[in-house]
């Protein structure tokens, strides 16, 4: 797998593999040293050196998202051992609620009332141009430590320390905010005559939680960096700890991880880190949970943060059902860009549900909270739109923003994911605007989601060894992500879904799915589990799962299905049967959204379109089931959205549904409303369904024609 990804060359697997060798020997990977960077490196250290000689009072200007909440905290305690923390050394960061990345003249205004000299950033600060010159106007001067976009002029920094410099391929190139941070200690503590007594190592842990959360791609000195900090990460639950971490040790107790696994940070530490300002704003007590030594206060911290993310978790999964309630009225044929905007919408979990939305609908999505109507004393105050941006692959976000400038207060971010603010009234000539940009880039059309397979393997293979092999090529992340296994003909047995619930035993609003998968090669079948999905959406009989193999101590082996589809041939045309089509339950109706069943899977040369008129067919009649069994009512309007099919073929997909014994009935209290009587004909005819299948065909033929057009 390693040579069909094209990571490294021969002569450096050693060094991927393993970057120090086990034995004490040399090392086997050789980190980039922090003087790579340059004359900004060297200002940035002769400034620092200055302020210490001079005592100089130093803020440390952090950002609010997990990278950023580790780098200040690496700033903190590396800084932290030549300034006195709390007199001459203090850290910002600013409130994700009310404030944006990046330095703002308020919160300057604050830190030079704390009689500060020197400002060093981290995590952000390229592209503050204006406020860096305020600074310098109230008598203080800027360092910058960042990763994001560079500006076409440099702001009036002491130094501007960003590996956006490096070329493509250079092994500092993809640094998060927290690395860099780290680069710069270095190049202090390696200049300084008599350097502290405090090994830099002991923030490795931080770093790797940083690198991680912030998704860049792990490799070059960012994979040597987070394998490092993995296994300093570990020892935090053992007795004895090199440098124990109160904080840390508590937060991965309450989300039960052992940290020696990427996955303990991407799905454990991180999302409660970054909750804690999405919930609050303020994420400042983040540094003092990482750093403090007192337990009993650590303690208290990490359960605020635990409580934050499951309150975290409720508002994404409303906001994103009511996200895709909004786009159920788009024309999607016609809609390039998602753009919606809403006055109640909470600001700290936008960019999470864009995420969601754009994976959904493979279209970059924006998505905004307006500010409330200007008040009677300050009439005069612009009304702002502010939110997050999520994109696809192969579409520059920050670059469009770029090319919409005159109609942006502000914006910043990487070309995947930003954030921007704009006037309101601006709202509408933008989403024209970015529409027509995201039709010009992609050019060849909105690109389809599919999944990347890296083995086929059976189920007989799941387990143990194939686990260990895998675990070598560890830490996955982005450019490197988890192996995608495909198992053909499995099927699934003993499944059942459970609510998930918080440390305080309440649940939180989230379904996970467990069952056992079996195939002709296995004697038993294979624990696994589907996040955010009921039993009733597994498919009855056999199929080609996608799924990835993890291990933990609570569960041990198991698989984490990504997406399944019935295991029908290429080329094979199978009558679709309505007895084998699976119940949605409760998920169908109250979601709002409908399960992935046929997503597109890339595999070698191999390619399967989404959204089959087959896969359509077994989501309505999986739904009819499940209204025939409750004796639910629902609207046309409802069936028409989220089968996305049109009036006519709605009907004829009604008539179907008849001629096998499901029989819809118009309510008389409700116009438009039906309900479904199950009453098995005794003999079904096969032709009304021949119609519906070949009906969708020719709609769904004419929707792509439609949009190749428009393309």
């Amino acid at each position: 797998m390693l040579w069909q990804r094209q990571l490294v060359p021969l002569e450096g697997v050693a060094g991927f593999l393993n970057p120090l060798e086990d034995d004490g020997g040399p090392m086997a990977y050789i980190p980039t040293p922090p003087g790579a960077f340059g004359l900004p490196m060297a200002r940035a250290i002769d400034r620092l050196k200055r302020a210490m000689a001079q005592q100089e009072t130093v803020t440390i200007w952090g950002d609010f998202d997990a990278d950023g909440v580790t780098a200040t905290a690496v700033l903190w305690e590396g800084l932290g051992q030549l300034f006195d923390q709390g007199t001459t050394l203090h850290y910002y960061i600013p409130n994700r609620l009310r404030e944006s990345h990046g330095l703002s003249k308020a919160g300057l205004d604050q830190v030079r009332d704390w009689g500060t000299g020197l400002i060093v950033t981290c995590d952000t600060g390229s592209t503050n141009l204006e406020e860096v010159a305020y600074a310098q106007r109230l008598g203080m001067e800027v360092i910058i430590t960042d990763h994001h976009t560079l500006p076409e002029t440099d702001p009036a920094a002491v130094a501007l320390i960003n590996p956006r410099r490096f070329p493509t391929g250079h092994p500092l190139a993809t640094l998060s905010g927290v690395a860099v941070a780290y680069k710069l200690l270095e190049g202090l503590y390696e200049s300084l005559d008599v350097p502290p007594h405090f090994a830099l190592e002991h923030l490795l842990d931080l770093v790797a939680i940083g690198l991680i959360a912030d998704l860049v791609d792990l490799t070059g000195d960012c994979r040597y960096l987070a394998q490092r900090g993995l296994k300093q990460l570990q020892t935090h639950l053992t007795d004895h700890p090199p440098h124990p971490r109160p904080g840390v040790k508590e937060l991965l107790t309450l989300c039960k991880k052992t940290g020696d696994r990427p996955t303990d940070i991407s799905f454990g530490l991180g999302p409660r880190i970054n909750a804690v300002s999405r919930i609050h704003g303020d994420a400042r007590f983040c540094v003092e949970l990482l750093t403090s030594q007192d337990a009993a206060r650590c303690r208290k911290l990490a359960y605020e943060a635990e409580l934050a993310n499951t309150r975290r978790k409720g508002l994404q999964r409303d906001l994103y059902r009511q996200v895709m309630d909004r786009v159920a009225a788009l024309d999607l044929a016609t809609t390039h860009c998602v753009i919606l905007a809403d006055e109640q919408w909470p600001t700290g979990i936008l960019g999470l549900v864009a995420g969601q939305v754009s994976q959904t609908l493979g279209r970059p999505t924006l998505l905004l909270t307006i500010d409330p109507p200007s008040s009677a004393e300050s009439p005069e105050t612009p009304r702002l739109a502010r939110g997050s941006a999520r994109s696809v692959p192969g579409l520059d976000l920050y670059n469009l923003f770029q090319s919409q400038a005159d109609l942006l207060t502000s914006f910043g971010g990487h070309p995947l994911a930003a954030g921007l603010t704009l006037p309101v009234e601006r709202l509408a000539m933008f989403t024209t605007a970015m529409n027509r940009a995201v039709r010009e880039a992609l050019g060849s059309g909105i690109p389809q989601p599919s999944l990347t397979i890296d083995l086929t393997v059976t189920v007989a293979d799941l387990g143990q060894d194939l686990f260990r092999e895998l675990k070598l090529l560890e830490p996955y992340g982005m450019g490197h992500p988890v192996p995608r296994l495909l198992i053909r003909n499995a099927w699934f047995a003993n499944a059942f879904h459970r609510n998930l619930r918080d440390a305080t035993n309440q649940g939180v609003g989230f379904i996970k799915t467990e069952f056992d998968l079996g195939d002709d090669t296995a004697t038993a079948g294979f624990p696994g589990e589907w996040w955010g999905h009921y039993k009733e959406e597994l498919p009855e009989g056999r199929c080609d799962v996608v799924v990835e193999l993890d291990h933990s101590q609570r569960q041990g082996y198991h698989v984490k299905l990504v997406d399944v589809r019935s295991a029908v041939g290429d080329t094979e045309t199978v009558q679709p049967d309505v007895a084998l089509t699976p119940d949605f339950g409760d998920f169908g109706l109250i979601s709002g959204h409908l399960p992935r069943l046929n997503a597109s899977l890339t595999a070698h040369a191999e390619s399967i379109n989404a959204a089959s008129p087959i896969t359509v067919w077994q989501t309505l009649a999986g739904m009819a089931k499940y209204l025939a069994r409750t004796q639910t009512a629902v609207s046309r309007d409802y069936l028409r959205e989220r089968l996305r099919i049109s009036e006519v073929s709605l009907d004829l997909g009604l008539l179907a549904l008849a001629a096998v014994g499901l029989t819809p009935h118009c309510t008389t209290d409700v116009s438009g409303w039906i309900q479904i009587i199950s009453d098995q004909p005794a003999s079904p005819d096969p032709q009304p369904l021949k119609h519906f299948l070949e009906a969708l065909a020719e709609e769904q033929f004419r929707q792509r024609y439609a949009l190749g057009r428009s393309d």
